[in-house]
């Protein structure tokens, strides 16, 4: 028997440190830890996986909370199915006590670690559609006042004028004036609005 952990963050900006030391703080060896750092939106992320693969029944898995198992009420029942009755292995879930398929086997037990995860399961769903449904209000409020999302326009340079007019003469191409103004090609291009059959052929060698 082997005691396996999950941990999942949403980005790669995220860190997933506070739930991998609650793991090992449960007794879960580093070595033992899958982590993701995809979101909940499906379920092709490649250490969930290999976890599965990895689990075999009487083996026990532990999570920090319910919502590592997937973004919704439907994947988490299901998960949590595949997992306790397809694997036969147990769950632990840190954040709820209640939710430990190691403790509680009797019929009793089971009926209320059921009804705790349907409501646990929904409770996550809910507050996932609040807070895009947030996020979303937030973004079209932003953009109303005028505030721009994605990158910043690029700026140009002070030689810029200078290079473009030794690419309108002819005198550079549209490759090299790029590389003096510190751009992409396409940005220069973008910039002169002008594409000579010269620069057609150098963008489609490039591409």
């Amino acid at each position: 028997m082997h005691t396996y952990g999950y941990a999942r963050v949403s980005t790669k900006e995220q860190h997933s440190d506070r739930q991998i030391y609650a793991l090992t703080k449960a007794g879960v060896l580093k070595k033992h830890i899958f982590t993701d750092k995809f979101s909940g939106k499906n379920f092709k992320r490649p250490q969930y996986r290999k976890l599965l693969k990895k689990l075999k029944p009487n083996d026990k898995l532990i999570i920090k909370s319910i919502d590592r198992l997937g973004r919704n009420y439907k994947e988490i029942i299901e998960q949590w199915a595949i997992i306790t009755k397809n694997i036969r292995a147990d769950i632990t879930v840190l954040d709820m006590p209640l939710l430990d398929t190691t403790q509680h086997r009797d019929l009793l037990g089971t009926f209320i670690s059921d009804i705790v995860l349907q409501i646990l399961s929904f409770v996550a769903q809910s507050e996932r559609e609040t807070l895009l449904s947030r996020q979303a209000e937030g973004i079209a409020a932003a953009k109303k006042r005028g505030v721009n999302f994605g990158r910043p326009p690029i700026t140009k340079p002070p030689n810029f004028a200078k290079v473009s007019s030794d690419y309108q003469a002819k005198n550079i191409s549209s490759r090299e004036a790029a590389k003096l103004c510190n751009v992409s090609q396409r940005t220069f291009l973008k910039w002169n609005k002008y594409n000579s059959p010269a620069d057609k052929v150098i963008q489609l060698s490039a591409g």
